[in-house]
């Protein structure tokens, strides 16, 4: 595979990208909960079957589980700030299209144009990446995952209002302003990235991955209407195992491949990704629990009896939590790492919903849950793009968080199929309605428990944190004097130097790109204005730098790293070839 791309931003940025950027994400949130409120209305309003309304729902689902890890590989290609624009305006026009629909069909075309928003979270993180310098990249990243949760947790209340004042059609039209406003925000403030991955787009890959994850949810959420033993619902989980087993093959003998199966099956990449399932699936469980114990009524001797606009209040602290939590994550990362700030917010995860098992019985106690499982998940949520851009390169940070992205939104649609299924089975029937128990409520709770345990452990199989490598620097968000200690280190364990014409004058920006022995990227920079160069190596031996730049023709020269500083000019005037990783 041929990588173009660089370790560090070339260009200086507006400090107004990251709030931008999170702007984004949780307009993408926003866009997924504003039906919420609605929910139980959806059949009436659009005059069809219940069974029938939830595909409103799924079809957002699995257009955002398809579109992920395609817009990120994309945004790796041919510009994340690009595709991250086109995801909002793809969005824009499902929300109007929404807007305007009052039958089933066209309001399920609508929202499975709205899902491909879901794109916006990985190519957001992946533009961080590549122009912000490192001792700002932490907490950036930390709130731009965080983001998902924080829009989640404001846009609750905020639809329970408009539903109750407003005709419900209102919801969409403040969506489709919003991602207006985003895709304006993004075009006057974000530039795009410089970094761009080599190869085409895999288009087999991309029909093959969304054939296998369409089977694979599409019974999961389904699975209670069909049955979860109907041959429907099993034939099409076998045909979702054969599928993606056959698309695996494919990958990995494809040269520019959509997903790298053998990046991803890194142990920092694949823990990593597991343990992202769990963060999901006990995420999802307090957005479906809470909302109903504090709307059921005080005649069942256990509910609440909130308006709906009051239990969205009371819950969206869940998300301004996990938002305030960024800054403390970037300290704690700086000091610890992100594996150990992972850890420690599953275990806050797991007291939080420990201690929810006896805490329901009160509104204000349901506030607690909130602010302490908000705490957990947002430390959690901004571990996982540290670990997965620390342990991939920079040409693959775009595919590799949409992955991880996805893996969160299997998370979430697996909790959604096992709660419901759980509250349903627990349910009281009261004059035709089911009306969910607080047994019910508890073994949801302990499910979420249960999950954060097997996450816990998949996050404690992480690697031991490394110092910068091949696979990408250690991203840890760390003071603006340690990076640059950092930098310094890894400049004198390995290669430096400077990028020179024919009239030995100095080449700024310059692609430097460092090939192991193996013929794959090992490191990339672009020099910089005095032509200077560093590049740090995973290992002592022999290794090939390519150099190119506008104007001039590429250099390839062989050089020895003997675990010393080694000084290499690369002089553009000689003759060189094209070197591919």
């Amino acid at each position: 595979m041929t990588h173009t791309t660089t370790d560090r931003p070339t260009r200086r940025t507006s400090g107004a990208v990251v709030p931008v950027l999170a702007f984004a994400g949780i307009v993408v949130a926003v866009m997924q909960t504003l039906l919420v409120p609605v929910i139980k209305d959806l059949p009436q309003l659009l005059d069809t079957a219940p069974s029938d309304a939830t595909w409103v729902l799924t079809s957002t689902l699995l257009s955002g589980a398809v579109a992920t890890p395609i817009m990120g590989r994309l945004g790796d290609l041919y510009g994340k700030r690009r595709m991250l624009i086109l995801s909002l305006a793809v969005m824009v026009v499902g929300a109007l299209v929404s807007a305007l629909a009052s039958t089933l069909i066209p309001m399920i075309a609508g929202r499975t144009l709205q899902g491909f928003a879901m794109g916006a979270i990985p190519l957001g993180i992946g533009l961080m990446r590549d122009m912000l310098p490192r001792e700002k990249l932490g907490s950036a990243m930390a709130l731009m995952s965080s983001s998902i949760g924080v829009g989640g947790g404001l846009a609750l209340p905020a639809a329970a209002l408009v539903a109750q004042h407003a005709d419900w059609h209102a919801l969409f039209y403040g969506a489709a302003g919003l991602g207006a406003l985003a895709i304006a925000l993004t075009l006057l403030v974000v530039p795009e990235s410089p970094a761009r991955a080599g190869g085409t787009f895999d288009v087999l890959g991309a029909i093959g991955l969304s054939t296998g994850l369409v089977l694979f949810l599409l019974p999961i959420t389904k699975g209670s209407d069909w049955g979860w033993t109907s041959g429907t619902t099993l034939g099409l989980f076998a045909a979702s195992a054969l599928v993606l087993a056959l698309w695996g093959v494919m990958e990995l003998r494809v040269a520019a491949p959509l997903v790298d199966l053998r990046t991803t099956a890194r142990p920092a990449v694949l823990f990593t990704n597991l343990a992202s399932i769990m963060v999901g699936v006990s995420f999802y469980v307090v957005s479906l629990v809470l909302p109903q114990l504090l709307q059921l009524p005080t005649a069942t001797g256990y509910g609440l009896g909130q308006s709906m606009v009051v239990a969205g209040l009371l819950v969206a602290p869940l998300g301004l939590t996990m938002m305030v939590t960024a800054p403390v994550y970037a300290r704690l990362s700086a000091r610890y790492g992100p594996k150990v700030t992972l850890i420690l917010g599953m275990l806050i995860i797991a007291i939080g919903y420990g201690a929810g098992l006896g805490l329901m019985s009160a509104a204000w106690q349901s506030l607690v849950i909130a602010v302490v499982l908000g705490a957990g998940i947002g430390l959690a949520y901004s571990s996982l793009p540290a670990l997965i851009v620390g342990a991939v390169p920079a040409s693959e940070t775009g595919a590799a968080n949409g992955l991880n992205t996805l893996m969160r939104s299997i998370g979430t649609s697996v909790s959604s199929a096992v709660i419901g299924m759980v509250l349903a089975n627990t349910a009281n029937d009261v004059g035709g309605v089911a009306v969910p128990t607080m047994h019910g409520f508890r073994v949801s709770f302990l499910i979420a428990t249960a999950a954060v345990a097997v996450g816990l452990l998949f996050a404690l199989l992480l690697p031991r944190q490394q110092r910068p490598s091949a696979a990408g620097p250690q991203l840890r968000a760390s003071s603006e004097e340690d990076a640059n200690l950092e930098r310094a280190e890894q400049a004198l364990r390995g290669f430096r130097g400077r990028v020179v014409d024919a009239e030995g004058a100095p080449v700024a920006r310059a692609k430097v790109t460092l090939i192991d022995p193996r013929g794959r990227q090992a490191g990339a920079t672009v020099s910089a204005d005095d032509g200077s160069y560093s590049l740090a190596v995973p290992a002592q031996g022999a290794y090939v730098l390519a150099a190119k730049a506008s104007g001039h023709g590429p250099l390839a020269s062989a050089a020895t790293h003997a675990g010393e500083a080694a000084s290499v000019e690369l002089d553009l005037a000689l003759p060189g070839e094209t070197v591919t990783a």
